[in-house]
């Protein structure tokens, strides 16, 4: 029986759309990319990535000079890159996509300065935690045809992949509820950059503290799951912990409920934990499925008590600036239900908006339904 399920995994990566795949190696010319600010510290994952002939950096907008040149140096870069004005760099440089790396609050006005001029926009996690700012990007994305992409880290994680396999096998039967872990041990004492820190523990730039920068990782990972259903409720929980007078402003330690007319889901989200961990533990009336990491995934069905482990098999594209190329050579179409999609990240963004709102008030807060 488990060489079946093997069996069945592997069939349903393999069968997976042709429009889900990456496109072969051609001499298509790269895709014209632009930044916008470089304050996010995981714009060090584009900066250090590997040159594979799909993206091409034209441009980087970032008006603090200092930060600019330490990330030139670090990186080897051209200083004729770096511009401090965002919309005549877009004039000048014509990019065909721009990828922000800057606060969260600052995702809107890429997205107006970018849409107008026809360039889709990547950001990084979230879109925005407020509901009515991720309706107004959304509406300028629509209004001038522009994909706009959110792009979380977990997306590209070959167990998430094989989840959702293991779903549409019927492991485990239907959702019943979801517990998803996401945090580390703060990012001050994680060590990043002081620009970084800076917005991270501003709550009008981050909207708050772990509740926004952690908590919105199983809030995408469960609209995923839940095909693009937006809860009925949703109800959080913040502390301050740490008594470091850096966080004085914003939470470090938060768990959201979501409910939904058939499963529940909890969310905690910290930046107090002696570990740093991304994982989910999925019940559905059958078995359990947990993806403890990256790349492994188990699975106990109901009366056992061992696990098997499943198998794992790679995404169709390893990072975001892959998956951005072929979404902007129309080698892919974005489906509404993923992780990655529009649809989604207005999902997430009423879901952290709720949150906020029930944290500051001790109240449960009921969303309408769209």
């Amino acid at each position: 029986m488990y060489r079946l399920i093997c069996a069945l995994l592997l069939l349903l990566a393999t069968l997976a759309p042709a429009a889900a795949r990456p496109p072969s190696a051609s001499a298509e010319r790269p895709v014209r990319v632009a930044i916008a600010r470089l304050t996010h510290g995981h714009v060090g994952w584009l900066l250090g990535r590997e040159a594979k002939g799909d993206i091409e950096l034209v441009g980087i907008y970032e008006p603090n000079r200092a930060v600019a040149e330490r990330y030139m140096r670090d990186f080897k870069l051209d200083p004729s890159l770096v511009h401090a004005e965002l919309a005549p760099m877009l004039d000048r440089l014509k990019p065909e996509a721009v990828v922000a790396f800057g606060s969260i609050a600052e995702h809107r006005a890429v997205v107006e300065a970018a849409a107008p001029r026809g360039v889709h926009v990547m950001v990084e996690k979230p879109l925005s935690f407020d509901a009515a700012e991720a309706e107004a990007m959304a509406s300028l994305a629509r209004r001038h045809r522009i994909q706009l992409i959110t792009n979380y880290e977990t997306t590209w994680y070959a167990s998430r992949t094989a989840l959702q396999s293991a779903l549409v096998g019927n492991m485990v039967g239907p959702i019943r509820k979801v517990v998803f872990r996401d945090g580390h041990w703060g990012p001050k004492e994680l060590g990043v950059a002081p620009e970084f820190l800076d917005w991270l523990t501003d709550p009008a730039a981050n909207g708050g503290g772990a509740l926004i920068d952690f908590g919105c990782y199983g809030a995408n990972l469960m609209t995923w799951l839940m095909n693009g259903q937006a809860p009925t409720s949703v109800t959080a929980v913040t502390q301050r912990l740490k008594p470091d007078p850096v966080y004085a402003r914003v939470d470090d330690e938060a768990t959201i409920v979501l409910t939904y007319p058939t499963a529940t889901a909890i969310v905690e989200a910290s930046w107090n934990w002696p570990d740093h961990r991304k994982d989910i533990q999925l019940f559905g009336d059958r078995g359990l499925l947990f993806a403890a990491n990256r790349d492994t995934l188990t699975l106990r069905r109901r009366g056992e008590e061992a696990d098997q482990a499943l198998p794992t098999p790679l995404p169709s594209f390893a990072d975001p600036f892959s998956f951005l190329a072929a979404v902007v050579r129309g080698k892919v179409t974005i489906a509404d239900t993923d992780p990655s999609s529009l649809p989604n990240a207005l999902v997430v963004a009423r879901i952290l908006d709720a949150a906020r709102r029930s944290a500051a008030t001790g109240r449960t807060v009921r969303l309408a339904a769209k």
